[in-house]
């Protein structure tokens, strides 16, 4: 027995004394392979998950290094039943492989032959496959590259793919790097990309993953489709790889709601793609009537189940997925991983702050207790509208108020989720919004009036949750959220993280209603927060009426 800060349970369940000496240096070792939980004051709960352990392996950590890692910081004996669990899960991944073939095509290869005549006698795998070839080997039809990986994964027999990429259609992409230099981890995750063929690069907001995005270009040299959320982010994209990039404004195309030009380097959003027309996504054609050789999702984490469908059928393309935080609230990370590719490169964002490439932040929970009236109406709301009530409700909206008269000399957001609460908001405070039905022009034209800092606080609905480089926002409140996203808690303190010039401290505070549901939201939320070595400071609302923040 040794005095570490970890306690290993043998239902899976990893035990981290977050006051341990040792609790970092564990805290980053534990990272690449297991999930955090729960994250209270003193332990947090971490768990071994298939997936977690598969990504591991693809990112090239092996079993050994696991269970090192397990009993180096385990407090007591690790559980027998745990270590076989690691080993046998691990080795699952790689003992079937996708292989190009002169013949065939399109080859699925076993190390183990048991494996391979357990796959293909299941129901949804058999269509997909071909003749079999000998007892190792047994055909599958090109087209369903993409199917036979998500279906394997489901069943627990992860494929590594090794059956290449098309090179695309060459165009010549090279970095500029004019009056600035790619930071070593973009460089690095750029490679770990390249050299993995396809994947998801996780750094945080503000971080540079635009610039990842770039010198994956440089990489490929090919022509490039790049998905991403909003017309907003679509011209961000563009305006960063001018300065970046030898590409010109001829070679790089915008395909959105009001443009459509298909060009070497074309950004279209995810909404015009997905959208139907007599039940047909008609521009979805965009991906595979094109030679592309690579293909960039931009906030991977949010991708629509077309386009994952879509994905599917072109696994010979590159593709790069590019996110702040890969946890999906539906449970469908195993589809990023088995269609976009196993995570390439992650790195915490306290060793990226501590670099000084995004801004220190103290996250600060609000807890507001609801007047006798708000109370009753919450009590009685159908289930299905409890969350709306307590999260709209008008004592936090007087809450707001005071903490944007305290912030009046920062760069301050307010973000919610409702638009009548946000209306009024707006209304109160007498600044700007920004929400779904504001034009695209006066997004742009009221982003560089903040940015230039002759608007000193907005209003903002989920719109502004993404991709948007408002690099002076110190201070960001949130009223209410996609009930207890961690997603959308990662998108929302990126928004704030951009280094400050003068190097000060980002503020993020969550307004939340007291013993309601927004309460128990607001408990996951701050498991991202805590995953990434944030504190979380709770005050009540009266602390800040009397200047205690």
């Amino acid at each position: 027995m040794t005095d570490g800060p970890l306690i290993v349970q043998s239902d899976k369940t990893l035990l981290l004394e977050i006051d341990h000496p040792l609790s970092t240096e564990c805290r980053r070792a534990i990272a690449p392979f297991a999930e955090l939980e729960r994250s209270p004051e003193h332990i947090h709960t971490y768990r071994l998950t298939n997936l977690g352990l598969w990504n591991a392996r693809a990112a090239g950590h092996d079993a050994e290094q696991v269970i090192d890692t397990l009993l180096k910081y385990s407090r007591y004996a690790v559980p027998h039943s745990i270590l076989v669990d690691v080993a046998e899960t691990m080795s699952r991944y790689g003992r079937l492989r996708l292989e190009a073939d002169p013949v065939h095509g399109l080859i699925l290869v076993t190390t183990d032959t048991a494996v391979l005549e357990e796959v293909i006698r299941a129901k949804k795998i058999a269509p997909l496959l071909g003749v079999r070839i000998d007892a190792q080997t047994v055909a599958v039809h090109p087209s369903q590259r993409g199917h036979i990986k998500q279906s394997l994964l489901r069943l627990g027999w992860p494929a590594e793919d090794f059956a290449g990429y098309v090179d695309g259609q060459h165009h010549e992409i090279d970095l500029v790097q004019n009056g600035w230099k790619i930071r070593q981890y973009q460089e690095l995750a750029a490679e770990g990309f390249w050299h993995g063929g396809s994947g998801v690069v996780v750094l945080p907001c503000g971080a540079g993953k635009t610039i990842v995005g770039a010198a994956a270009m440089a990489h490929a040299k090919a022509t490039t489709l790049i998905l991403v959320t909003n017309t907003v982010a679509a011209r961000q994209w563009r305006e960063e790889l001018l300065i970046r990039t030898t590409l010109n404004e001829d070679e790089i195309g915008e395909y959105s709601g009001s443009k459509k030009e298909i060009r070497p380097v074309t950004i279209a959003t995810y909404q015009v793609m997905t959208k139907k027309k007599n039940g047909v996504y008609s521009h979805l054609d965009l991906f595979d009537t094109h030679d592309w050789g690579l293909i960039i999702y931009d906030e991977v984490h949010l991708l629509p189940a077309p386009i994952f469908r879509f994905t599917a059928d072109i696994q010979s393309r590159r593709r790069l997925g590019l996110t702040a935080t890969l946890v999906r609230e539906d449970g469908l990370e195993g589809e990023v991983f088995s269609l976009i590719g196993p995570k390439r490169f992650d790195v915490p964002w306290k060793e990226i702050e501590a670099q000084g490439y995004i801004a220190p932040a103290e996250c600060i929970e609000v807890r507001v207790t609801l007047t006798e009236q708000e109370r009753l109406a919450y009590a009685t709301a159908e289930p299905e509208n409890k969350y709306r009530h307590c999260a709209t409700a008008v004592t936090k909206r007087k809450i707001v108020e005071e903490l944007v008269k305290q912030h009046a000399d920062d760069q301050v957001l307010v973000i919610g989720q409702y638009i009548d609460q946000l209306d009024e908001l707006q209304a109160v405070l007498n600044v700007p919004i920004i929400k779904g039905d504001t034009p695209i022009k006066e997004r742009e034209h009221l982003f560089g009036l903040f940015r230039q800092g002759k608007i000193k606080c907005l209003v903002v609905s989920k719109v502004a949750n993404f991709s948007i480089d408002l690099p002076e926002a110190s201070v960001a409140i949130q009223v209410s959220g996609a009930f207890g996203s961690r997603q959308e808690e990662a998108q929302r303190l990126g928004r704030i993280l951009r280094p400050k010039a003068d190097g000060r401290t980002a503020r993020f505070y969550s307004v939340v209603s007291r013993d309601t549901i927004d309460q128990d939201f607001a408990q996951n939320r701050q498991r991202f927060l805590a995953e990434q070595g944030y504190s979380y400071r709770i005050i009540d609302a009266d602390d800040v009426y009397q200047g205690k923040i």
